[in-house]
C-alpha cells in the first residue's frame, strides 16, 4: 500500500490559486497564511495527475463524448461508499454545486419567491438566492451547550407562514461540520413535503466523514425525502480537484426530474468537459486509499488544533466536525467586536480565515479555519494566533 505525504509543503503562489491570489483584494494584504477557502494544500492522488497528463499529451482537444464509465464510477462510488443506490437516469452532470443550486432556483422558482436556508451556513446559498431575484427565509440553527441543532418547531412555523418554494439543506453542514441524523432529516422531509417545498441538499462534504461516522444522504431517509429532493455532490472537495469543475446531481422522483433534466440538456448546462470526466472517474475508481489516508491526517490535525488551543488559547473553543476539514471557532470569550476579531486574525496574527458573519449574523463572534494544510503550517499559524491573543492583554 502506497503511503501518501500530506506533510509536503507546496508553494501554490503563481499557480492561479484563488487561496493565494485573492489575499490582497479580500484581506488587504498578500502576506498572510491562507487558511480560508475550502480547498486543500495537499498534492492530489497521483493517478489523477497521470490520467490528465496522458490526455493533455494527445495533440487534439476536440469535442469530447462522455463515456459510460464516468457515470458508472459515480454510481459505484455512491453505492460502495455510502450505500446510496443510484440509477443512471437519475444522474446528471453539473459544472459545480453552486451552479447546480442556481439551476434549481431558476427552474423551480420565480422572481420574488422565497427560499429557506439555515444560518450560519455556506454563504453562496444566500448570494445565489438574492442574486437571482428570490428572497431568503432563515430558519437559524440553535446553539445549545451541546452544540448546534435544527429548530424543527421554527422550521415548521417559518414554512407555514412564509410559504417558501424551496429549502437548501447543507448535509453535512458547512461551516459547522454536522452530519444530520436520519431522524431529524425525516422530520424535515415530512414538513417540506406537506407544504410542497422542494429540498436541494448540498452534500459536497459527504465523502469527508470523520471518526468512522457514516454519511446519510437526505434523499435516503424516507419516501417523503425521495419525492422532493434534488441532491448535489462532487469529487472536488473530496479529492482536491475543484479546479476541474466536476459535480453531479441526483433526482429520484421522475416527475421532478424529467422536464428539469431536459431543460438542463437543452441549454447544455449538463455537458461536461473532458477534464471534468477524466478527473472524476479516476478519483472515484483509484482515489479511495488516498482519501482514507487524508482523512486520517485531518483527524490528527483536528486533535492537534484542539490540544494547542485548549492549552494556549483557552478563550477560543473548537467545534469538532463530524465531516470535512473546516473548523468552526467560537471566539466570543475574547470579548471583541467582529471587526476587532477579524483585525486580530488578519493584522495581528497575519492569518486569513473566513469571517464568521460571512455565514450569517449568527456567525458573529466566530471564525472558520481550514486545516487542509501540512501540520507544521497549522502549528505555526496557531502560534501566531496565540501571540496575537496574548497581546490583547
Amino acid at each position: 500500500m502506497k503511503k501518501y505525504d500530506f506533510d509536503q509543503i507546496i508553494d501554490r503562489r503563481a499557480s492561479g490559486a484563488l487561496k493565494c491570489d485573492a489575499l490582497q483584494s479580500l484581506f488587504g494584504t498578500a502576506g498572510l497564511t491562507p487558511l480560508w477557502v475550502a480547498d486543500l494544500d495537499f498534492a492530489v492522488c497521483p493517478d489523477i495527475t497521470e490520467a490528465l497528463l496522458q490526455r493533455v499529451q494527445h495533440p487534439v482537444y476536440g469535442y469530447a463524448s462522455t463515456p459510460d464509465s464516468y457515470w458508472q464510477s459515480i454510481i459505484g462510488w455512491l453505492g460502495c461508499r455510502h450505500d446510496f443506490k443510484v440509477l443512471r437516469e437519475e444522474l446528471a452532470f453539473v459544472p459545480g454545486v453552486v451552479r447546480g443550486i442556481a439551476y434549481t432556483i431558476n427552474y423551480f422558482t420565480r422572481e420574488g419567491d422565497k427560499v429557506l436556508i439555515q444560518q450560519p451556513v455556506y454563504h453562496p446559498f444566500k448570494m445565489v438566492i438574492e442574486g437571482n431575484g428570490r428572497k431568503v427565509v432563515n430558519n437559524p440553527l440553535k446553539l445549545t451547550e451541546d452544540g448546534y441543532e435544527m429548530d424543527l418547531d421554527d422550521l415548521r412555523r417559518v414554512i407555514e407562514t412564509e410559504r417558501p418554494k424551496m429549502m437548501i439543506l447543507c448535509n453535512p453542514h458547512n461551516p459547522i461540520g454536522i452530519q444530520w441524523t436520519a431522524e431529524v432529516m425525516r422530520e424535515v422531509a415530512k414538513i417540506c413535503r406537506e407544504n410542497n417545498v422542494i429540498v436541494v441538499s448540498d452534500e459536497i462534504h459527504g465523502d469527508l466523514m470523520l471518526y468512522g461516522k457514516p454519511h446519510i444522504p437526505f434523499v435516503s431517509v424516507s419516501d417523503d425525502a425521495k419525492a422532493i429532493t434534488i441532491t448535489l455532490g462532487a469529487p472536488s472537495k473530496t479529492f482536491n480537484i475543484p479546479g476541474l469543475v466536476s459535480s453531479w446531481m441526483v433526482v429520484k422522483n421522475e416527475q421532478l426530474r424529467k422536464k428539469f433534466y431536459h431543460w438542463l440538456e437543452t441549454n447544455e448546462f449538463s455537458s461536461p468537459t473532458m477534464f471534468a470526466t477524466i478527473g472524476a472517474e479516476i478519483a472515484y475508481t483509484h482515489g479511495e486509499e488516498w482519501l482514507n489516508q487524508m482523512l486520517q491526517y485531518i483527524e490528527k490535525s483536528i486533535a492537534l488544533v484542539e490540544d494547542y488551543i485548549a492549552e494556549n488559547i483557552p478563550q477560543i473553543k473548537v467545534f469538532r466536525p463530524q465531516a470535512s476539514f473546516l473548523l468552526w471557532l467560537d471566539c466570543r470569550e475574547l470579548n471583541l467586536s467582529q471587526p476587532e476579531l477579524v483585525d486580530l486574525f488578519v493584522k495581528k496574527a497575519h492569518l486569513a480565515l473566513n469571517d464568521g458573519t460571512m455565514f450569517g449574523k449568527e456567525g458573529e463572534g466566530f471564525m472558520r479555519l481550514n486545516i487542509g494544510s501540512p501540520q507544521n503550517v497549522i502549528l505555526e499559524a496557531l502560534s501566531k494566533l496565540a501571540v496575537a491573543v496574548k497581546s490583547l492583554k
